[in-house]
């Protein structure tokens, strides 16, 4: 049995477990909760983005995967009442996780799968631990450094991925999540210079872009929610993202709000419009 691992973010230093939590949380495997109801079988995957990590309301048996009833897939849920809803998503996971971890659920009945998964991977909590600990150049250098592994490795993992849903799913609508912008930037704000601000998105876009060209090769719908969480970012006064909190691990995650409002929307309509029906 595959036992998901404490957070792979948190360091031995405390004041790096703190920043480094920005990790979109840790692996797992695919312990799933299952409903009966009218509609397709929903699968939902990924990382903490989706899991619900900083939502709360965690369901215990999910352990460290805090897997939330405020999540988007959670929400999409109870809204659509489908035949059968497997939440295997878990706090820290990264791609090699979903391919080991999480796609037992998956099968030639499933009707609809949802993913975010990439950031890890991309080492965004490492990243973030540098940024909030160090001067501007040392967080704009750690930034170059994942923009090249998302430019050059990720892509490859993506299809990794991305192949194995649609062969254990071969009938799955997919809908793959990106993530939000962090920060609102060219305001005063407590914290992170505009520099580091403005490099954090710029990095958040790259990786998006990169999830979405992927998605779109393997004909999977892609939920872009940089608009929904528009005006909702770190400095914006209305942040539906966590800054630095405790518990440490659900730093720089989506609040409740953020599902209800930034992701759940996204969701809707991307699963609709892979339904050829209107959200």
């Amino acid at each position: 049995m595959h036992t998901p691992p404490r957070s792979r973010l948190a360091g031995a230093v405390s004041a790096l477990a703190l920043a480094a939590t920005f990790a979109l949380g840790g692996a797992g495997a695919a312990a799933a909760g299952e409903r009966q109801a009218a509609g397709p079988s929903y699968v939902a995957l990924g990382d903490s983005y989706s899991s619900g990590t900083g939502a709360g309301s965690y369901d215990p048996a999910g352990g460290d995967c805090k897997r939330s009833s405020k999540s988007y897939p959670a929400l999409w849920a109870a809204a659509h009442s489908p035949s059968k809803f497997s939440f295997a998503a878990c706090s820290g996971a990264r791609t090699n996780d979903v391919l080991n971890g999480q796609l037992g659920p998956l099968n030639s009945g499933t009707g609809l799968v949802s993913i975010s998964i990439g950031g890890n991977d991309a080492g965004f909590g490492d990243t973030m631990s540098t940024c909030v600990l160090n001067s501007d150049q040392a967080c704009l250098d750690r930034i170059a450094t994942a923009r090249t592994f998302v430019k050059n490795e990720l892509p490859g993992r993506l299809d990794t991925v991305y192949n194995a849903i649609r062969a254990k799913a071969p009938s799955a609508k997919v809908v793959v999540l990106g993530y939000p912008r962090f920060y609102k930037t060219g305001v005063l704000c407590a914290g992170l210079s505009d520099t580091k601000r403005q490099a954090i998105n710029g990095a958040a876009d790259l990786i998006d872009s990169v999830i979405s060209q992927r998605a779109a090769a393997h004909g999977f719908a892609y939920g872009n929610v940089t608009t929904t969480f528009a005006g909702h970012e770190l400095c914006s006064g209305s942040a539906w993202l966590h800054s630095v909190t405790f518990p440490v691990d659900e730093s720089y995650h989506p609040t409740a709000a953020g599902h209800a409002g930034g992701y759940l929307p996204v969701m809707t309509s991307a699963a609709s419009r892979l339904a050829g029906v209107r959200p």
